[in-house]
């Protein structure tokens, strides 16, 4: 739990030194995806702090591309 605190102390901290020099500018893009980034990354962290797993993206890739990889060296 304690954790989880400390996740969410920092990405607003975070929050609170990017979000208003993007607002200033008006930069409305960037500001979605610096939220969506900074949304995703403190979700996974929180679920890591909780001991979930969390999936590796090489296993994605390795899913995707071994087919292909047994096609190509028959």
């Amino acid at each position: 739990m304690l954790k989880s605190v400390g996740i969410l102390l920092v990405a607003a901290v975070i929050l609170f030194i990017e979000v208003p020099s993007l607002v200033e500018k008006k930069y409305k893009k960037e500001l979605i995806v610096f939220s969506i980034l900074l949304a995703t990354g403190v979700g996974l962290g929180i679920a890591y702090s909780f001991g979930k797993a969390i999936p590796n993206p090489i296993d994605l890739l390795t899913f995707i591309f071994q087919p292909l990889h047994e096609e190509i060296t028959r």
